[in-house]
């Protein structure tokens, strides 16, 4: 549909992949390169910035790899909240996903046999093809990073640094997909238009009972009973950080872009003031 395609257009202007011509720039080339949502590559492109490419690259296996869940037998589903809570991440689940992935690698390291793997997974209600997956899509990644010659940082998952680098990273990328909590009993209002979901029952969102205020997700489901899944936390000041100016400017009204704004405006004038002080 001509409409499906000016959003398209729209969206890779704002990733700045797209010249004033309307041509890929040399960005959105080196975007190209990946076989996945442009969001996603743009995630990654900007790791390198934010030197936690390691990471980013498990995020992005894992997002674009079957989904790793499995649905628990009836009368299981507290073993298996129980069993996935072991891999909660506070600041979300792209970063739950991570230290999932990773546990599988050891697991997997440990083990002598295929079956052993897939006992793990079954132990901990996980899929392990969809695991395995993610490994093929990783190592796939890993060598058009070195095809392309981008820079693969060090492994430091865990460190402060580290997360609000990731943090970072996937805003660069996703910052069109974010979501703020509007009556502080998980009903999130999408800044880009008024639609109003919940979190997906697979959040370690809703394993833990918390409820962060404004989100950025990966993605957003109608079938699932209107759910944004693979959510996790961040900042206003952060988004605003981010997020290009003009994207900004042409989000509806709402109360979110009112709080955003004030937010805005108070970092310049802060800025202000120090400029002054100099």
């Amino acid at each position: 549909a001509p409409e499906s395609l000016m959003q398209a257009l729209e969206d890779l202007d704002y990733l700045a992949a797209l010249d004033n011509d309307g041509n890929l720039s040399e960005f959105g080339i080196i975007m190209s390169e990946f076989p996945l949502d442009p969001q996603l590559s743009k995630s990654i492109l900007a790791s390198c910035e934010f030197e936690c490419v390691d990471e980013m690259l498990t995020i992005a296996a894992m997002v674009t790899a079957p989904n790793c869940f499995i649905h628990a037998p009836p009368g299981t589903e507290k073993i298996a909240l129980n069993c996935w809570r072991k891999f909660s991440h506070p600041a979300g689940d792209h970063f739950t996903l991570i230290n999932i992935f990773n546990a599988f690698k050891e697991a997997s390291a440990n083990s002598a046999s295929q079956c052993n793997n897939e006992k793990w997974c079954r132990d901990y209600f996980l899929s392990c093809s969809a695991l395995r997956m993610a490994e093929i899509i990783r190592a796939e990644l890993v060598e058009i990073m070195k095809r392309i010659e981008l820079p693969i940082s060090v492994p430091d998952f865990g460190s402060k640094e580290n997360i609000l680098s990731i943090k970072k990273s996937l805003l660069s990328g996703y910052f069109m997909h974010i979501a703020r909590d509007v009556d502080g009993s998980g009903n999130y209002l999408m800044l880009t238009h008024r639609q109003v979901a919940q979190l997906h029952p697979f959040s370690s969102y809703c394993n833990t009972r918390r409820i962060p205020e404004w989100v950025l997700f990966h993605e957003f489901s109608i079938s699932e009973d209107n759910s944004i899944r693979v959510v996790s936390e961040i900042s206003p000041d952060l988004f605003v950080e981010l997020v290009p100016q003009y994207y900004f400017s042409n989000l509806p009204p709402s109360e979110s872009k009112d709080i955003l704004q004030e937010v805005i405006n108070h970092s310049s004038t802060v800025s202000t003031m120090k400029e002054e002080q100099k």
